[in-house]
């Protein structure tokens, strides 16, 4: 049998001169620690006052923490690129970071189209919100977006 296999791709770079490679994996390392620190902050905002444990608060919880594996799963290899000045990621590598680019992106999609609803329910329904999304139903909500988004990256991948 004729058989090929693909060890690696080449990713075309961002610059061709090596100044301009530095100073992309600057602009990367900056978007990716503001990243960090603004979904960090949320994250620890929101999971320390009992204030805000309530359904938008932990639905952005989740975006928030979406957010975070989208990012790091695309901008670490781009800055290792730009500063080992090198081009090729390997097929395993390549489909893993599509896989969960995939995963976490879906689900964001996901659970936007579920925090729209939240609001929805909140300004048009505001007497029914507790008996329309109480804390399980919002917990299953949640699952039900991060479930889909596992299943939006296994067909696409």
């Amino acid at each position: 049998a004729n058989s090929s296999s693909i060890p690696h791709f080449l990713l075309l770079p961002l610059a061709s001169t090596r100044q301009l490679q530095l100073l992309h994996f600057c602009l990367f390392l900056a978007i990716y620690l503001a990243a960090l620190l603004g979904n960090g902050l949320i994250i620890s905002t929101i999971a320390s006052d009992h204030h805000l444990h309530t359904p938008m608060y932990f639905f952005l919880l989740n975006l928030a923490v979406l957010d975070l594996g989208a990012i790091s799963t695309t901008v670490p290899k781009a800055m290792s690129n730009s500063l080992r000045n090198t081009r090729d990621i390997s097929y395993a590598g390549c489909a893993a970071q599509v896989f969960f680019f995939l995963l976490f992106l879906g689900a964001e999609y996901f659970l936007l189209t579920i925090m729209s609803y939240d609001r929805y329910v909140a300004i048009c329904r505001p007497l029914h919100y507790e008996t329309l999304l109480g804390s399980r139903l919002c917990v299953q909500l949640a699952a039900a977006a991060w479930a889909s988004g596992v299943l939006y990256s296994l067909l696409h991948t």
